[in-house]
């Protein structure tokens, strides 16, 4: 029956099965890790002969004919009979390259292909990761310079407070994805190759291959690190890279799992004032209850996966990006429903306003409360503003309430702020991404 495969009758992760894309998927996949085994093994054997050790061109012409041809029967058989998987490998590796038997895995130790394939994921992980939050931000900017003039509540606590604009609040959001941008660049950056070392990390195997000559110990390091690559490899190792390495790797996507949590917590609250909308498909189903709703599924998704990115890293790093950009790409604003909440908290901002146009804090004190009383003890609407004009107090400033009450003065320089920001901070970090900006993302929903 089509659509049987053993895959169904065992436990599948849905960061792979369902979200994750192709090329992250892959990176971290059992073909990826046993071919950069045997391009590694390659490398070694090149470096190797290069140097003087007696290996052949033909044994290295054989190894790289098979690099890709991996029997992985033939290795799980390998690996019961030995319990050792890199020498299964080596043995699989070995049963179609008879001529470089002898030589595959000369003078290395399993962490010699361990260890580096780990870096080697690490780091094409991070080049995955980067031409991807770069288009997350540079969405992101062109809907914060559409909208840095559009006034719209801002929140503390979740409280209506001072007025900010769509294109600020966008901006914060922003400021932490550069901040994020420039950490997983730092992490990339900052990674090494393990390297030729040997054993325990002394290359006590390599210097007995080449006769106590330290020279060439190093230069097939140097050798091999670059045919990997990478610019340096860590001076010194133990059997093992410092696990300090990983730790700092999954630090930045932690990091970065908490903006994104914070970024899509944001976007929920005002889908549900109804200011944002996340995109909807035409013929997506919100609720199989409630035809009526249009549930924020994407930002649900990013929030919750967020949280489990303090746990498990690229994967879930690469799937929230991927939703992260659909959500930038089509975020809907709805200026007449921002509009409808900035008019029923204006009147409590105003007073600001008014005071400093004629010294009342205590009578405006007086009808702010008043006010609050019909909003919350009889759910009316606020009042405010025909208290002042009802109340002769007033009289001198009447002529100048709509000034007074005209969002844009309550703003300060929002609009400013965004365009610089975009300028100075945003557009000069996306320019190394600007040839993978075109990328769009077919989502599954």
């Amino acid at each position: 029956m089509e659509g049987s495969g053993d895959e169904f009758l065992k436990y599948r992760s849905p960061l792979v099965s369902r979200y994750a894309s192709k090329e992250m998927a892959y990176n971290f996949s059992d073909r990826k890790k046993f071919t950069t085994w045997r391009k590694l093994w390659i490398y070694l054997a090149k470096a190797e002969k290069a140097l003087g050790l007696p290996i052949t061109d033909a044994q290295v012409s054989e190894m790289e004919a098979h690099a890709e041809n991996i029997d992985f029967i033939m290795a799980a058989d390998e690996e019961k009979k030995l319990r050792h998987d890199v020498m299964a490998h080596v043995h699989t590796f070995a049963h179609c390259c008879p001529t470089a038997a002898p030589i595959i895995h000369l003078g290395a130790t399993s962490c010699y292909v361990g260890d580096n394939t780990d870096l080697i994921m690490l780091r094409d992980g991070f080049d995955i990761l980067l031409p991807k939050l770069a288009r997350v931000i540079d969405r992101l900017s062109n809907f914060a310079e559409k909208y840095s003039d559009l006034p719209t509540l801002g929140f503390t606590h979740y409280q209506p407070a001072q007025l900010t604009t769509v294109g600020k609040r966008a901006c914060l959001w922003l400021q932490d994805l550069v901040m994020d941008l420039r950490n997983l660049q730092r992490a990339r950056e900052d990674l090494r190759f393990r390297g030729v070392k040997g054993t325990t990390g002394t290359q006590a195997s390599f210097l007995q291959l080449f006769q106590g000559e330290h020279d060439k110990v190093e230069e097939l390091d140097r050798m091999v690190t670059d045919m990997a690559g990478f610019k340096k490899s860590y001076l010194v190792t133990g059997q093992t890279y410092s696990r300090k390495v990983d730790i700092d790797s999954l630090c930045v996507l932690a990091s970065l799992g908490a903006t994104v949590h914070k970024i899509c917590t944001d976007i929920r609250l005002l889908a549900n004032l109804k200011e944002i909308e996340e995109p909807f498909e035409k013929e997506q189903i919100g609720s199989s209850a409630m035809p009526y709703k249009r549930n924020p599924m994407r930002a649900e998704r990013c929030c919750s996966l967020a949280r489990h990115l303090m746990a498990l890293a690229f994967l879930t790093a690469d799937i929230i990006l991927s939703t992260l950009q659909n959500i930038t790409e089509g975020l809907v604003v709805y200026p007449k429903v921002i509009e409808r909440h900035i008019r029923h908290e204006l009147p409590f901002m105003a007073t600001e306003n008014i005071i400093m146009a004629m010294d009342c804090h205590e009578k405006i004190r007086v009808l702010s409360q008043q006010a609050a009383a019909v909003v919350k003890q009889e759910g009316g609407d606020n009042d405010l503003l025909a208290r002042v004009q009802a109340d002769a107090y007033f009289t001198p400033i009447l002529g100048e309430l709509d000034a007074l009450l005209d969002p844009k003065t309550f703003i300060g320089r929002a609009p400013q702020q965004v365009i610089r920001f975009l300028s100075e901070e945003v557009k000069p970090l996306l320019e190394p991404y600007k040839n993978k900006m075109d990328v769009k993302i077919d989502l599954e929903l």
